[in-house]
């Protein structure tokens, strides 16, 4: 139920701590008693910090840039959910008026393995870039781009082809997923490519090379719980990660 704007409200939180992968971490119980229904859930974590500097606390460390939904990097988990509770939508477009007032709010950062804690609820995200690094490009120099009229491509797989470029790598699937399995990340990164006539000529050093860097970055594997599509604020289809296998096993074989 939506919370009046026209009222302040007070919040509960429960924020992970930690001061860096090599300290022991825990919660901290911190109290919001004036926010603003209309704020973003971001804006009620610089409220928060803005009291722990009056104070002359250490504000918490938490991760964001565009605050529009697209850059990925609002990776918290509230409540246990990657992103919060709201289906399709990232950290940064969570308002205050989806809480009630008084609520308790538990805030921690992603659980892997293969991505460390850094500070509080910042994680290092690097094993994700290496995995684009390993592959999820076109590095064929094509010369100047055509018109794309000259390049005919089946509207199902121009669509399909979009809705796996819409992931914003923000490992929300890797936090949701019992195994911290990056399969639907890389699995989107190669099936975006794979739907595409740019991509076909490497389209079979590209999956072997992506999955491979993914299993030495130490992610586990998918075993097909569906957690991630779920948790994914664009919505991604686990399709992506049966592509992602058929292509796998046709470069290795063919």
């Amino acid at each position: 139920m939506s919370q009046a704007t026209s009222k302040k409200m007070k919040v509960n939180l429960k924020i992970w701590r930690q001061k860096s992968c090599k300290d022991t971490g825990k919660f901290v119980d911190y109290s919001i008693p004036d926010v603003n229904p209309d704020m973003s859930f971001l804006e009620m974590m610089d409220l928060l910090n803005e009291q722990l500097i009056k104070k002359g606390e250490e504000p918490v460390e938490f991760d964001s840039d565009c605050r529009e939904g697209i850059c990925g990097s609002c990776n918290m988990v509230i409540d246990g959910v990657p992103h919060g509770s709201m289906k399709g939508t990232a950290t940064c477009q969570v308002h205050m008026r989806h809480y009630r007032d008084g609520d308790n709010i538990v805030v921690e950062p992603i659980r892997a393995a293969a991505m460390p804690i850094i500070r509080d609820l910042v994680v290092d995200r690097a094993a994700m870039d290496r995995i684009i690094m390993a592959g999820g490009y076109v590095s064929i120099n094509t010369g100047n781009a055509q018109d794309a009229n000259c390049l005919p491509i089946e509207k199902v797989k121009a669509d399909t082809a979009f809705d796996y470029a819409s992931c914003i790598g923000c490992g929300a699937c890797i936090a949701a997923c019992p195994n911290a399995s990056a399969s639907l990340f890389t699995g989107a990164k190669i099936s975006q490519l794979a739907l595409l006539p740019q991509g076909s000529p490497e389209r079979k050093i590209r999956v072997i090379n992506m999955v491979e860097q993914m299993e030495k970055e130490g992610f586990g594997d998918c075993s097909n719980h569906g957690e991630c599509e779920a948790a994914c604020p664009k919505e991604i289809s686990i399709d992506s990660i049966a592509m992602m296998r058929r292509e796998y096993m046709k470069a290795v074989l063919g």
